[in-house]
C-alpha cells in the first residue's frame, strides 16, 4: 500500500466545507455551531460553507454521501470538517466514490463517529486529522481551550512536526446546550495529571491508525475499511479512545480482544491511549467513581496487550479525543513515540 498524501492546507481567506456525515445536531443546537463558525473565520481566517445536510437531522446516508462528494469535488473548498460525531455514519460508507474523493484530496478534520470516514480515508490513500468539530471544540463556551485552539492551528494551517504536551488543566464534564446559561463562561477545569508511560525504552515511528474504540469494534463487526493485508499496519502508531457512551472496562478488553484475534493489535509497535471520559449526562460519576473507571480501563488496555503483544509502548492519558483539551492527531500520518525522552511528536 502506497503511502497516504498529506493534502495541502488551506491558506488566510480560503473556504472550508462544514459537513454532518453522522448527525445534523447544529439544527438542534445552533449556539455551539455558531460559535464554532464564527471562530472558524475570526480566529483562523477561514470562511466555512455550510451542506444541505449540515443542519438536517435524519438526513439520509445518501444526502450524508452527497455533501462530501460536493465538498471533495468542488476546487474552491480546501478543506473538509466535521460538525460533530454520531453513530450511523458506518452507513455512508459504501456510498462513497473512492475515486471521485482519491482525485480531489483535502485536508478532513473530524472525531468520533468520524474514525470511519478517517479510516475510509485512510484506505484512499489520505492523510486526515482526528479532531476539532465545530460544535464541540471549535464551539467551546468561553473560549477555546488555548492547547487545543494552538493545536488546531498547527495542523490546519501548517505543515511539519508538532510536539504534543499533556494537558496542564483539563476536564470530561460537559454542559447542557440547551442551556443559555452555559455559553456565560468557560468550563471548570482541574490540574493535569500528566502521561503514564509503560515499556518505554525505545523510540517508535510510524504511521498512525485507531479512533475512537467504539467505531473501531463497528468496522471490525462489519468487516469494513480494516486492510486483510495487516502488513500495511506494521510498525505504526495505533491511537484509541473512548467516548461519552463510557464502554466498561470488559467492553474494552472485548474489542481489543478482537483486534489480537485478528492479528491487528500485534502489528502496532506502540499504542497512545487518550484520557478516558469518564463523565456524562447519563452517567454523572464522582471523582471517586470516574477514577475508578479510568482504573479499570486501564487495567482492560493491559490485559489485552499483555496477551496479544507483549513490550509494546504504551502512554496512557493523552489528551485526544472526548476529553478537554483535545490535541489533533494526524489520521495515517507519521507519529513519533520517543519512550527515553518522554516526549510524542506528530507531523501535520
Amino acid at each position: 500500500m502506497t503511502p497516504p498524501a498529506c493534502p495541502a492546507k488551506p491558506s488566510a481567506g480560503d473556504r472550508i466545507a462544514v459537513v454532518s456525515p453522522s448527525a445534523g445536531l447544529p439544527g438542534l443546537f445552533p449556539r455551539p455551531y455558531e460559535l464554532g463558525l464564527e471562530r472558524l473565520r475570526k480566529e483562523y481566517g477561514l470562511e466555512p460553507v455550510e451542506y444541505p445536510a449540515t443542519r438536517t437531522m435524519d438526513s439520509t446516508p445518501r444526502e450524508r454521501a452527497d455533501d462530501l462528494h460536493a465538498a471533495f469535488a468542488d476546487p474552491d473548498i480546501k478543506a473538509v470538517v466535521a460538525s460533530i460525531g454520531g453513530d450511523d455514519q458506518i452507513t455512508v460508507l459504501p456510498l462513497l466514490d473512492r475515486e471521485l474523493i482519491r482525485a480531489n484530496p483535502k485536508p478532513f478534520f473530524g472525531m468520533s463517529d468520524n474514525t470511519n470516514l478517517l479510516a475510509y480515508l485512510y484506505n484512499t490513500g489520505i492523510v486526515g486529522y482526528y479532531g476539532a468539530s465545530v460544535m464541540v471544540e471549535l464551539g467551546r463556551p468561553g473560549a477555546m481551550h488555548p492547547q487545543t485552539a494552538e493545536s488546531l492551528r498547527a495542523a490546519l494551517l501548517t505543515t511539519g512536526a508538532y510536539e504534543l504536551k499533556p494537558a496542564e488543566h483539563w476536564t470530561d464534564v460537559h454542559r447542557d446546550w440547551a442551556d443559555p446559561a452555559t455559553f456565560d463562561g468557560e468550563p471548570e477545569t482541574r490540574p493535569g495529571t500528566g502521561w503514564t508511560w509503560l515499556n518505554a525504552g525505545r523510540v517508535v515511528e510510524g504511521r498512525s491508525w485507531g479512533g475512537c474504540l467504539d467505531i473501531v469494534g463497528g468496522l471490525l463487526m462489519a468487516d469494513r475499511e480494516i486492510s486483510h493485508d495487516l502488513s500495511v499496519y506494521e510498525g505504526g502508531v495505533l491511537f484509541l479512545e473512548t467516548s461519552e457512551e463510557l464502554p466498561s472496562g470488559e467492553e474494552v478488553f472485548r474489542t481489543l480482544r478482537a483486534m489480537g484475534e485478528r492479528g491487528l493489535l500485534q502489528r502496532f509497535s506502540a499504542l497512545l491511549m487518550g484520557r478516558p471520559k469518564a463523565w456524562s449526562f447519563e452517567h454523572p460519576n464522582s471523582p471517586e467513581e470516574a477514577a475508578r473507571y479510568a482504573a479499570d480501563q486501564r487495567e482492560a488496555v493491559l490485559r489485552a496487550t499483555r496477551a496479544y503483544t507483549p513490550g509494546i509502548t504504551i502512554v496512557f492519558d493523552v489528551d485526544f479525543g472526548h476529553t478537554d483539551p483535545q490535541l489533533v492527531i494526524p489520521y495515517g500520518g507519521t507519529v513519533r513515540v520517543d519512550g527515553p525522552a518522554r516526549r510524542i511528536t506528530v507531523t501535520y
